[in-house]
């Protein structure tokens, strides 16, 4: 074979090499998830919303707004932001055995949370928490949100005596924390995501990694004696698990996650 007829062969191969390289389809790294559309669509819908409504909101801040005018601005939010129909998801003033709830939210005709509304210029607390608390337990729903128009938080109550109330998500909307992060919040209040459960599976990781539960692994007889022979490795002392766990009771975890 001639020289030229090699360097020929050669450059086509380098060519046919060229063509797959340029026709592959570029892959997308392993473990990606791909937003769907109603998802972008959505979050696009909070983010706006966001940077829409905090001109207003911090004009009624600054002039201490009372609680009607701040449900206004919500109300707006909700539908605007969170994607809610003003007629058919909403209802205000949800009557609860001669109470009142702000708003109940329905989502296909069925009860999913309550909100409780207060003036914008009100630090939201634990007496607010617990008159939302009442009208859940009254009507077996099991989400409770609390909003001042700025600070929204959203509770997960589990049935039970007592029943246990979990903080599934907390976003200040004039903090100084990025857009994106306050759009991944409200994301999950939105009427995309509470039809999907998606707050669920948030409030179940939360659960999973709070500070109660953590302290629970903590205490468990496995790794406290996994703690006595690490101390045993490490200073040839063989401690009492009885005396670890107490140690660990009382000097260590903070009393509020042994409750």
């Amino acid at each position: 074979m001639s020289e030229q007829a090699a360097q020929a062969i050669i450059g086509n191969e380098q060519a046919e090499v060229s063509k797959e390289v340029v026709s592959s389809p570029t892959r997308k790294p392993a473990g990606a998830r791909a937003v769907p559309k109603w998802e972008a669509d959505a979050r696009d819908r909070v983010r706006a919303a966001i940077r829409r409504y905090s001109k207003p909101l911090t004009d009624l801040i600054a002039r201490d707004a009372n609680e009607g005018d701040t449900r206004l601005l919500i109300t707006d939010f909700l539908c605007a932001g969170l994607g809610y129909d003003k007629y058919d998801d909403l209802t205000t003033e949800y009557q609860v055995k001669g109470e009142f709830a702000d708003y109940g939210i329905r989502i296909d005709k069925q009860l999913i949370a309550f909100i409780e509304v207060k003036r914008c210029s009100q630090k939201l607390n634990v007496k607010h928490l617990r008159q939302v608390q009442m009208y859940a337990v009254n009507e077996g729903v099991e989400w409770m949100v609390l909003s001042n128009g700025q600070v929204w938080q959203a509770y997960h109550m589990t049935a039970g005596l007592p029943v246990v109330i979990d903080l599934a998500l907390e976003v200040d909307l004039l903090s100084d924390a990025g857009l994106s992060v306050k759009t991944d919040a409200l994301f999950y209040l939105t009427k995309e995501a509470f039809k999907r459960r998606l707050i669920d599976d948030l409030w179940r990781a939360r659960a999973a990694t709070s500070p109660k539960s953590l302290a629970q692994v903590l205490l468990s007889d496995v790794v406290t004696d996994a703690v006595r022979k690490e101390l045993r490795r490490q200073t040839n002392h063989n401690a009492d698990v009885g005396e670890i766990h107490r140690i660990l009771r009382s000097e260590v975890l903070r009393p509020e996650t042994l409750l």
